[in-house]
């Protein structure tokens, strides 16, 4: 193809340069622009494909205005009526969206979760009721040992002279009251003792009554006195002997040397008893009891006992109690010096040496402190929760109170400092928000503090964990695990007044929903026409008002009709196959022959309902007072000592049952 000439590949290039540049440009602007108007018109377009892909009857269905929640479980929540809750199959009631239906939580209470019996298994939850248990507070802090200042004592020379011998002649000597430390020559001891003799041989007594006051205030006892006067012969050295029982701290002479009158000569200490001081914090302060000090010796009106240990010498422990506070803080420490008095007959706490000092403070000590004056207190025990059972989010303390059987309030309590039972175990005392008797979660309640989105984090790094204490024991988790329907009645029957109780009790049945009072919590009581009618739930407080005769007959009815099972109600007709029942015999023959024939006389689990043998070797469980039964398996150990009387209620239930055959059924 033969070249363009050059003007036409120039006119060439110069029309594609104008054409189709701008064109490309153009195109990109384009797809830019399309980009844009989807992000702008996005909710619309949405909402359009919506309007045209959703199925045929949705609108009739679906009210934009309103949904449907569980009463009973508010926070299960659907578009239409034609599901019930799954957690209890309870219809679900109408309300506009945005309304706020459920019942304020009481006051204390931060937040409630309902929990499946699987999943309190499965998070190896546990509860203990609140108690009053003997707690002691300690107070730990490193003190140094020092010298008792009441104990030391400076030998000074009385009179001026020259130390011609001394006794003691090295620091660290052990001395005892007496003994002589050095002679001094005085050349006024000698013109004192030449006038003494002089008087008494004139007869002067004015004169030899001041010799020897002068010869006793230089430490001349009187027999020594008595002594140079009968004899005749002067002396002239003075005896330098020690004050009291101790060590030479300090030997401030040579032989030889000259001193002046009240020069001094040796430091002595009596380590008998030692001192130690500590510092305390601020926030301690408040567990000292109250009181003055004697102003004669200077200790504290009250006597709080102290223990203290070495390092020179583990395992030994000193005993003491509180002599002295210091009147001020220490600005830059912000603690108080306070001092304590140890015995050290052995001399083994020297001073310059650390400890470690413990203040036990009893009940009955923390009673008169500030600190303790909250303190629940009952025959010297104290109103407590363990340590595993307390949330502590940084603005409030929680605890998780079993209300109903799985369900869960967390509680924001106020508790006191940390103490500790004589086992070393670590309480809370409870100042205010629980009572005893309460059941508290001590194990897997991070799990439930996640749940109820009050702390995520933290229970996102706990499994079935609980803070502080010991492991949580394995327990056998099963899918299947039942709620029991007895337990969960009597709790919320429990919270009613006794009359009102008594008055549940009786009519037994929600003439509503036709279940069992208690079974959807704390049954409402209405007063209707002069008379007393309860029902399971609010939700049936109108449907009952609207009918009061109806409602009272359907009663009547239901009790000639029902009564209350020995068994649980949502117990179904256990059968047994061929081959279950060969596995049920292999498992009852690893008992012994006493054991064996109990657990066939019993034929069922009193938890879950199931033979004894068909999970494994029944485990005996006692029940106290001499009653034991039998169980299934180990999972249901702890169920069946929560309740002794209902199981063993049961357990006489199934031994009128007839004896477990193949293919049959109880």
């Amino acid at each position: 193809m033969p070249a363009l000439p050059l003007p036409t590949a120039r006119f060439a290039r110069a029309l594609k340069f104008a054409v189709l540049v701008p064109l490309a440009r153009l195109r990109f602007l384009f797809i830019l622009g399309a980009i844009g108007f989807v992000i702008v018109k996005w909710d619309e377009l949405v909402a359009r494909y919506e309007k045209y892909v959703r199925p045929a009857g949705a609108a009739a269905t679906a009210d934009p205005d309103h949904e449907f929640f569980c009463p009973m479980h508010p926070t299960i929540v659907r578009d239409t009526n034609k599901e019930k809750c799954p957690i209890c199959f309870m219809p679900l009631s109408k309300r506009k969206k945005g309304e706020v239906t459920d019942d304020p939580l009481p006051a204390g209470t931060v937040s409630r979760v309902q929990l499946s019996p699987y999943r309190v298994v499965l998070a190896g939850v546990r509860t203990t009721p609140v108690g009053f248990h003997p707690l002691t507070r300690d107070i730990t802090t490193v003190g140094t040992v020092e010298f008792d200042e009441r104990k030391l004592k400076t030998v000074s020379a009385r009179v001026k002279g020259r130390i011609d011998k001394l006794l003691v002649n090295q620091t660290g000597q052990m001395v005892h009251k007496d003994d002589p430390l050095a002679e001094l020559y005085s050349p006024d001891l000698v013109v004192t003792v030449q006038n003494l003799l002089d008087a008494h041989a004139s007869g002067n007594t004015l004169l030899e009554k001041n010799a020897r006051d002068r010869l006793r205030l230089w430490g001349i006892d009187d027999a020594q006195v008595d002594g140079v006067a009968k004899t005749g012969k002067p002396i002239t050295h003075l005896t330098i002997r020690s004050p009291i029982d101790g060590h030479v701290l300090r030997k401030a002479v040579r032989e030889g040397q000259y001193v002046e009158e009240g020069g001094q000569l040796f430091e002595v200490a009596d380590l008998s008893t030692v001192w130690v001081q500590a510092q305390l914090y601020e926030e301690d302060l408040a567990f000292l009891p109250t009181g003055g000090h004697d102003p004669k010796t200077g200790e504290p009106d009250f006597k709080l006992p102290i223990t203290a240990t070495a390092r020179a010498f583990p395992g030994k422990v000193f005993e003491g109690a509180l002599t002295f506070l210091f009147p001020h803080v220490d600005a830059e420490t912000r603690t108080l010096t306070v001092r304590f008095g140890l015995p050290n007959p052995d001399h083994e706490l020297r001073p310059g040496m650390t400890t470690t000092v413990t203040l036990k403070l009893t009940p009955e000590l923390l009673a008169t402190t500030p600190a303790g004056t909250r303190l629940r207190m009952r025959d010297k025990t104290v109103l407590a929760v363990p340590e595993s059972a307390v949330i502590d989010t940084g603005a409030r303390k929680v605890v998780y109170r079993e209300g109903l059987p799985n369900t869960f309030e967390g509680v924001a309590v106020d508790l006191g400092a940390k103490m500790r039972t004589p086992d070393g175990a670590v309480f809370y005392p409870v100042l205010a928000g629980l009572a005893g008797g309460e059941r508290v979660v001590t194990a897997g309640s991070f799990l439930i503090d996640a749940e109820t989105r009050l702390n995520p984090a933290a229970g996102s790094v706990y499994v079935g964990g609980s803070g502080g204490g010991k492991a949580t024991p394995p327990v056998a988790v099963r899918p299947t695990t039942p709620e029991d329907p007895d337990a969960k009645v009597t709790a919320a029957l429990a919270k009613l007044a006794p009359d009102d109780r008594t008055l549940a009790e009786s009519q037994v049945w929600c003439p509503v929903q036709r279940d069992r009072l208690g079974i959807m919590g704390t049954p409402e009581k209405l007063a209707l026409g002069g008379k007393i009618l309860f029902v399971c739930c609010p939700v049936c407080r109108p449907t009952a008002e609207a009918d009061p005769a109806e409602m009272f007959t359907r009663v009547e009815e239901m009790k000639q009709k029902r009564s209350t099972p020995a068994v649980s109600p949502a117990a179904a007709a256990v059968k047994v196959s061929p081959d279950d029942l060969v596995k049920i015999r292999a498992n009852l023959d690893r008992l012994s022959a006493e054991d064996r024939k109990a657990a066939e006389a019993q034929r069922l689990c009193p938890v879950l309902r199931k033979p004894l043998g068909i999970m494994g070797v029944p485990p005996r469980v006692d029940l106290g007072g001499g009653r034991s039964v039998f169980v299934c398996c180990k999972g249901c150990i702890e169920e069946a000592e929560k309740d002794p009387d209902g199981v063993l209620k049961k357990v006489t239930g199934f031994k009128k049952l007839p004896p477990l055959s193949a293919g049959g059924k109880l």
